[in-house]
């Protein structure tokens, strides 16, 4: 038998989740993508030694994507004081040993850029998560679409086109850097009502000019947005987009809305994956959280677009994980709270399925008794 030949069929008697996936360039071991988590543990946007182990430690755990929390791509657009930058060349430099070390793992390091607009400016959530005002003295003034604020938090400066332009000239460099400092994957966050959504959804968008109205104005941030990051990162790596599939609210984004934009997105052929989540734009959003409450998003957006998606909300068993791959509802299952209580989830999953192609770590073998 021809090691190629042996090589397919060890593949197809791989359970799905554990059958690897090609994305440009890139070849990752299986379809497990650590979700990007914050932390809120930077100092002035540095990487600190508590981010090198969190992440490095989910690659030896199996995981094929090892994502970054969300990286910011200016210091005004951080969610806290203490959340991750990549807007300078010392932050760059830092990422260098964590990336390196995940790929070496056989894991694909990626980073989540982002700026988190008028929800930008706020205490961390075990210190309460309020507004911070520019009056404060870890505050700053947060800037949106428009004056609109998110809750009762403090009013952002509504953005004008100069502001607008240097936000794009900001994605353009954070995503050079992500590419210096050795990372193969990048993904836009424009979810969770930060800014790429916040322009996106009429919740929070009333503008009246090019970047408002409509929803193929509202999307003109997010597209340009994309044509920033393309400018500066590879056309051989992979970039994902993250996006909310709906509001949850009455009048707000719904998942017709991001079929539609989605289609866009495929057209222009920038994108390789749509990373479905949704909410977080609107305090009155009535989530029905349960198990996969989010699957049927990125099942839909897939088989409608023919966009590949990933699923990600309290997927927590291996067997559930493996259905949504092998039926094809998404492409990639995405891993938070999973990977926080269990860093070696992927490996633990591999047994339970019996997977053939994620070994446990010589140097922990004695453990594999699952």
């Amino acid at each position: 038998m021809s090691e190629n030949k042996r090589r397919i069929l060890q593949r197809d008697r791989n359970p799905h989740l554990f059958r690897p996936i090609e994305l440009r360039s890139v070849t990752v071991r299986n379809r497990v993508m650590m979700s990007p988590m914050c932390q809120y543990s930077a100092t002035d946007g540095m990487p600190e030694e508590w981010h090198h182990v969190h992440l490095c430690s989910r690659a030896v755990g199996g995981a094929g994507i090892v994502f970054t929390e969300a990286t910011h791509v200016s210091p005004e657009g951080r969610i806290t004081p203490h959340c991750l930058g990549i807007w300078n060349d010392d932050q760059r430099d830092a990422f260098r040993k964590t990336a390196a070390f995940i790929a070496e793992q056989g894991a694909v390091p990626a980073m989540q850029i982002g700026h988190a607009g008028r929800k930008a400016s706020t205490s961390r959530p075990w210190e309460g998560t309020d507004s911070l005002f520019p009056s404060d003295p870890d505050g700053w003034q947060t800037i949106a679409p428009t004056e609109q604020p998110y809750a009762d938090w403090h009013p952002p400066v509504a953005m004008d086109s100069n502001m607008i332009e240097r936000v794009m000239a900001d994605f353009t460099a954070a995503a050079r850097r992500a590419y210096d400092a050795g990372f193969k994957l990048l993904e836009i966050h424009a979810a969770h009502g930060y800014l790429g959504h916040s322009f996106l959804s009429p919740l929070s968008n009333d503008r009246s000019d090019d970047y408002g109205g409509s929803l193929e104005h509202r999307a003109r941030f997010l597209l340009e947005t994309l044509d920033a990051v393309r400018a500066s990162w590879p056309e051989d790596l992979p970039l994902f987009l993250r996006l909310s599939c709906t509001d949850w609210v009455d009048g707000g984004l719904t998942v017709d809305d991001i079929v539609e934009v989605t289609g866009w997105v495929r057209d222009r052929g920038d994108v390789d994956l749509i990373d479905c989540s949704s909410g977080g734009n609107d305090p009155r959003q009535q989530i029905p959280i349960h198990p996969g409450y989010q699957v049927p998003l990125a099942e839909r957006v897939k088989r409608e677009t023919g966009m590949r998606t990933s699923a990600v909300g309290l997927l927590h068993s291996p067997d559930m994980c493996e259905e949504i791959i092998a039926n094809g509802r998404a492409d990639l299952i995405v891993l938070g709270r999973a990977l926080l209580a269990d860093p070696y989830w992927p490996l633990h999953a591999a047994s339970k399925l019996r997977a053939e192609n994620l070994d446990w770590p010589i140097q922990y073998e004695r453990s594999n008794i699952f």
